[in-house]
Formats: C-alpha cells, structure tokens, sequence
C-alpha cells in the first residue's frame, strides 16, 4: 500500500479541530499485506468511546486473551488535573468506566484505578468524572496521594533511573492496561502510553533531575509490562499541555489506538497528533530511547494494523 499524504484538519468555531478517517489511515498506513490473525494494533474512528472500545477489544482478540478469570487487575488512566472531560485533560471517563466493565465481565476478582494526580486528588477524581464513572462501574478507585501506598522497586535496565518506589496496587496486580489520553506536553512534548507511566511513581523529581526523555524510556523497562496500551484520542489537547488553558487547546478526534506494544502506540498516536499539530519524533525522543532498549518497535510498516470506522 502506497503512503498517503495526511489530510489537513479543520477549525471548527476556533476551538475543536476535526479529523477525517482517510488521515488516520494514512497516519498508520503500513506496507504489509494484510493476513488473517490477530492484529498488531487497531485503530477505530468516528464513535463513542465505549463503542470503539468494543470494537477494538473484539478486534485485537478479545478482553479474555489479556485478562484472565480471578486476576487483580489495575487500569491506570491519566487523571492528573482538576479538568473536566471537554478539557481533555485526563483520559475520557467513559472509556474508562467501559473498561472497568469489560474487566469484570472477563472475570477480574477486582479492577483497582489510581493515577498520582498533580492538581488535588480528590479534586482531579471527581472533576474528572473518573471516581462516578469507576464506581458505578463496579471498579475501586483509590488514592495514591501519600508516599505510604508506594514500593521500591529495581530497575535494572534503566540507565538514568536504578530505582523507584512504584504504587502498591500495580506491585500487587496480576496484570495492568495502561489508559493514557493523547497530548501535548511542555517538558516530554508529547504525553502518552509511556509518559502515563509517571504517575505509578511516588517521586517524580528524580526525572526532570536528569534527562526526562530516558527517564520516561527508564521507567517503561520495569518487569511488569502493561498486558494493553489503550489510547485515548476522543479528544485531545494539541497545545498548552499538559493542563490547558480552554478549550480552544482541544481537538476532537473521536479516535482509540490500542497495541501491546508501547512503542508502536506511542508512535502511531505521535502520528495522529500530528495531523492537528506537527511534532517531530526527534523531539519526542522517549519513543526512540524506548526502542534503543527493546521494548517494542516505531516501524510502523512492519505491523500488522487493523483500522476500523464506525
């Protein structure tokens, strides 16, 4: 399949942006031929977020193939700012919720939700609508505010980190899915699947002390790998990030990128964001360092991707 070009996107009352289905295909268009098993990764476009969850969990092989019956299990969105969902500066509380759900439908003994929030933490769980949207999910949403709930762990692959001490519902989980939202971010650029692991952290200063960019490549080299990366790009903040200022700050994609592979995600939502706003992957070096370390791949043309529009 030849490359296309990326379709411009439009401004739509000078505040949310629109993307049409032919970009994201070109965004993640591969040179393979496409054969009959399981995907690498699935893109769905143009749906709520519960229904393009249903379809990529379907497509990808099912909740049943990456969590299993009795399971402890942790969904670990980004809940970091007292933002409401239109600001998009937290993962979308409704995709969150149906996955809650899917996760006790496959057979999880209990489904736990945190993230170390930056703004207020009560505040940022309820502002967000995540706390409502877990609980009646039949989810545990609990706080990760004190340095009591956290555990050292080794990283002995890092190269800047060695060591951190990481939340104890993720050290205690028989397998996690990592549930970041798509967006600009000051420091690291651009944050997603691998910048949402630095809210399983209890001190994160020990990352803008050295290189942030490894850092963040660091922390993804700890032992207990997410089982799925879900991507939230419903909407996304393509500027002003990581908070935001309004929501002229906020396109909305109506997009969900799903992989194992946290390197191909991150890779593929760098991809989407830049239809709305050009981003180097220089810039975004985590992603490369990432790779450097083996822990999947940015050649996008070497996977397997399944698009879907709704």
């Amino acid at each position: 399949m030849k490359r296309r070009d990326f379709l411009k996107t439009s401004v739509i009352a000078g505040a949310a942006l629109s993307i049409n289905f032919e970009g994201l295909n070109a965004a993640l268009s591969t040179n393979s031929i496409a054969v009959e098993k399981a995907p690498d990764m699935v893109a769905v476009m143009g749906g709520e977020p519960e229904v393009m969850l249903e379809k990529a969990l379907s497509a990808i092989g099912g909740i049943g193939k990456y969590i299993k019956k009795g399971q402890k299990v942790v969904i670990k969105p980004n809940i970091g700012w007292d933002r409401t969902p239109e600001l998009a500066g937290n993962t979308n509380p409704q995709l969150v919720g149906a996955l809650v759900k899917k996760c006790i439908q496959a057979g999880a003994s209990k489904v736990t939700v945190f993230d170390h929030t930056c703004d207020n933490w009560q505040k940022c769980y309820s502002t967000s609508g995540i706390a409502t949207a877990v609980k009646n999910a039949g989810g545990i949403i609990v706080p990760a505010n004190d340095e009591k709930y956290y555990k050292e762990v080794a990283l002995p692959n890092g190269k800047n980190l060695k060591e951190v001490k990481i939340h104890e519902a993720l050290i205690e989980a028989d397998a996690w899915i990592n549930v970041p939202i798509l967006k600009n971010h000051g420091g690291a650029k651009l944050t997603c699947a691998m910048k949402n692991f630095m809210g399983i952290v209890w001190d994160r200063r020990d990352f803008h002390k050295h290189d942030l960019q490894q850092c963040i490549a660091d922390i993804c080299t700890w032992q207990k790998r997410p089982v799925l990366n879900i991507v939230d790009a419903y909407r996304i903040m393509f500027q002003n990030g990581p908070q935001g200022q309004s929501a002229a700050d906020v396109a909305t994609l109506k997009s969900l990128i799903v992989s194992p592979d946290i390197i191909a995600v991150d890779t593929a939502s760098l991809k989407l964001f830049n239809q709305v706003k050009k981003l180097d992957l220089a810039a975004v070096s985590h992603i490369k360092n990432g790779e450097a370390m083996h822990l999947g791949t940015s050649n996008l043309s070497m996977l397997n991707i399944k698009r879907i529009k709704i």
